[in-house]
């Protein structure tokens, strides 16, 4: 596993035995209320009859990444309701405990889903391969959408915009498993593969091209090798597809020459 934390052994336990500790982070803040102060630094103390009058909207460049527990239904029904609530709880743990260490802030939670947003594309892409890994490990499969663009950071603390919408659909339409992204920069650790590109047609958008699939690197060289199954499984349903579109055409032609047939008769 990869979130190993720091073991203190000067602090006992109940058991005798150490437990594990994290050392506290101390960071600047870096949050949507000191980019609200650096956006207008001139507004910042002027008297309340000078504020210009209207809704302010500060536009920001982040990574949204999007995480979510696949088939958390069925593991309900199967796993009973206890079981899954102590799944639920694991992930938002471990999510929120590798946010931290990766410098990626958990926007809002969504159910047995996150939505997580940072100011760098490889530490958000980061964050969701160790998901898949970590979770992988315990049995349960991770889907992750992941996209960088500008917003519009709304009401201090939420985010609307295109890349938002695009990584929450990149998520839905991930496989069970991997992460789905698109970026301008592909910026990946050592542990983390790109097994290929795909096009993804997502619903109001149309096809987006050049998504990448990625995976951490234990997993790519397990599923590296069904790429080209894949895609040849790809291009046989689209042959499919289209030989159906062309039989019912067919078809539909047929059948109106009959009914014309007897119509006539």
């Amino acid at each position: 596993m990869l979130d190993e934390p720091f073991v203190d052994p000067n602090t006992p336990s109940d058991s005798g035995r150490s437990e594990p500790v994290m050392a506290p982070l101390v960071a600047p803040d870096t949050g949507p209320a000191r980019e609200w102060a650096e956006a207008s630094p001139p507004l910042v103390t002027v008297h309340p009859d000078d504020l210009p009058e209207g809704d302010s909207h500060l536009s920001v460049t982040r990574t949204f990444c999007f995480a979510d527990l696949c088939g958390f239904t069925g593991y309900t029904r199967s796993h009973g309701p206890h079981e899954a609530v102590a799944m639920l709880g694991e992930f938002r743990r471990v999510t929120r405990s590798v946010a931290a260490k990766r410098g990626v802030r958990v926007a809002k939670w969504l159910g047995d889903g996150a939505m997580l947003v940072s100011t760098s594309a490889a530490a958000a892409l980061s964050l969701g391969a160790h998901l898949i890994h970590y979770f992988a490990s315990r049995g349960v499969q991770i889907r992750v959408g992941a996209a960088t663009g500008q917003a519009l950071l709304f009401e201090g603390d939420d985010y609307v915009g295109e890349p938002v919408n695009l990584a929450a659909k990149l998520c839905a339409a991930a496989p069970p498993g991997e992460m789905y992204t698109v970026t301008d920069q592909l910026e990946l650790p050592d542990w983390v593969a790109c097994i290929g590109d795909v096009t993804v047609q997502i619903r109001g958008v149309g096809p987006v091209e050049g998504v990448h699939r990625l995976l951490p690197l234990g997993l790519a060289d397990e599923r590296g090798s069904d790429v080209d199954r894949l895609n040849d499984e790809l291009d046989q349903l689209s042959d499919d597809s289209a030989a159906t579109s062309t039989n019912s055409a067919r078809s539909s032609t047929s059948s109106g020459r009959v009914a014309r047939a007897i119509s006539d008769g």
